[in-house]
């Protein structure tokens, strides 16, 4: 069953969803800091709870905090960089460079009176975070 052809993901799903993830992506020992496993278990409760935009931060965030803690090399390093020299699958990393730009759109908002899309179609939006935060929840446990 594909989460991402769904009309609309219960709460439930979504915890099923996250579980599904966790058995199939989640195999061997991966070492997190406290900080990752804080913003993962964040990232998961926001997802579930439909706050979909504070899923995909958080996510971001997580996954930041994680490549830091595995391959950063100086404390300022930009999650472009890290995406950029870590040692992953070309797949993930074309994945997290777009959940990475996506993210930018929200977090660096260049003109906040230009909205127009945003009240007219706000389900588009929805939509879209929606698909974004699936991708983000699934490239954290990647």
């Amino acid at each position: 069953m594909n989460m991402l052809t769904q009309k609309m993901m219960t709460e439930q799903d979504k915890w099923d969803f996250i579980n599904h993830l966790d058995e199939e992506l989640l195999k061997g020992g991966v070492m997190l800091s406290e900080w990752s496993t804080f913003l993962i278990r964040d990232a998961d409760v926001a997802f579930t709870s439909g706050a979909n935009l504070a899923a995909l931060l958080t996510a971001l965030a997580g996954i930041e905090s994680h490549l830091k803690y595995e391959y950063g090399e100086k404390k300022r390093e930009r999650l472009v960089e890290l995406i950029d020299k870590a040692p992953i699958e070309e797949d993930l990393r074309r994945d997290l460079q777009r959940l990475r730009r996506y993210r930018n759109q929200w977090v660096h908002v260049d003109d906040p009176s230009d909205d127009d899309t945003l009240l007219s179609d706000p389900e588009k939006h929805e939509r879209e975070l929606e698909e974004m935060a699936v991708l983000a929840i699934k490239s954290l446990r990647r």
